[in-house]
């Protein structure tokens, strides 16, 4: 396993260093269609309906890149990955752009050469169990057998956690989310492990949600954040100010409803740039003036996406906490746009 994993890295860096300077927005542009790496199916972040059409907070990152880059969000190739596939289907130039609850660590930073463009979620590593079981602690999993998809920070995390509590633990590893929902259901292991989000998500999908707990314990720091490959200074910007256009329009008051109107022009110079009406930053970045308007108005502000595919009006349930505005006291903010 370790080997398969370590090779697997090996493969992506080098596939990584190989495309280092390509041209990415050229060939988005080429193409006339983002080629988006998601999840291959975790309901608020990224899933298809019945008929293939896909939604989730990831993909709204997704059809944010590509308004801003093609003016049209609906612009979009989604490539389902897993926890092992989806470095090197960025490496490789598979796809353009990594949309897929993936947490920004140095070693992923560092030795896969990917470069993390800004974190959209401030996430923790949890446990899930059957509320039959009685367990209402972490520290009450002694001896659990526990569900981990392999090739994520997760498997670490684990180990650490277990050792630092002096207790012991049986693996029960799965490929992919969808396969760990499937084994846990099954009782073939007493409690799974993913980001607490992602447990979230599964639960929601779950046929009797309320049968099933989320302990407190948040194990560890997972900072969310698109990815795209080192050495494409350009694309790693555009990607970049994207994800910071959604954020800085919440903070602004700038949403799907009034856009249109603010667009036009404000008394705020920070609004106007960021919205295209004072000076000219989408020609820095090769996009042109209304980028930030094309890629907010695909789903509205950073706020609103989080509302509409996570938060606690929807089944996901997930209240903004640290992914709330930084002037409420969460971490959420953007650079200024000057």
């Amino acid at each position: 396993m370790k080997k398969s994993v370590f090779f697997g890295a090996l493969t992506a860096a080098t596939l990584t260093a190989g495309l280092a300077g390509a041209a990415t927005l050229d060939d988005v542009k080429s193409r006339g269609e983002l080629i988006c790496g998601v999840n291959t199916g975790l309901v608020g972040f990224a899933a298809p309906d019945a008929n293939g059409n896909w939604s989730g907070f990831d993909v709204a990152v997704c059809q944010a890149v590509a308004a801003a880059v093609l003016g049209d969000p609906s612009k979009v190739k989604y490539v389902p990955t897993s926890g092992q596939t989806r470095f090197t289907a960025l490496g490789s130039g598979e796809v353009d752009l990594l949309a897929r609850n993936t947490t920004w660590t140095f070693s992923r930073d560092t030795d896969l050469k990917l470069q993390f463009t800004a974190t959209n979620y401030y996430d923790g590593q949890g446990f899930m169990v059957r509320k039959d079981s009685g367990v209402t602690s972490a520290k009450e999993l002694d001896g659990a057998s526990i569900c981990i998809q392999t090739g994520t920070t997760t498997e670490l995390n684990l180990a650490d956690y277990f050792k630092a509590n002096n207790m012991s633990y049986q693996p029960i590893t799965v490929d992919s989310n969808a396969e760990g929902e499937q084994q846990f259901l099954a009782g073939a292991c007493d409690a799974y492990t993913t980001d607490a989000s992602g447990l979230a998500a599964t639960r929601a999908a779950f046929a009797n949600p309320s049968d099933y707990v989320i302990l407190p314990e948040i194990i560890s720091k997972e900072p969310l954040a698109p990815a795209v490959r080192q050495g494409d200074d350009q694309w790693t910007d555009i990607v970049r100010w994207t994800v910071f256009a959604l954020i800085a329009a919440e903070e602004y008051g700038v949403t799907s409803a009034n856009i249109d109107e603010l667009a036009k022009g404000t008394d705020n110079p920070e609004v106007n740039r960021l919205l295209g009406t004072e000076g000219d930053l989408g020609a820095m970045i090769g996009l042109d003036k209304t980028w930030a308007v094309n890629a907010i108005k695909a789903n509205g502000n950073y706020g609103e996406i989080f509302a509409a595919t996570i938060g606690e009006q929807t089944p996901i349930g997930l209240a903004r906490g640290l992914n709330a505005q930084w002037t409420q006291g969460g971490l959420m903010y953007a650079p200024p746009f000057r």
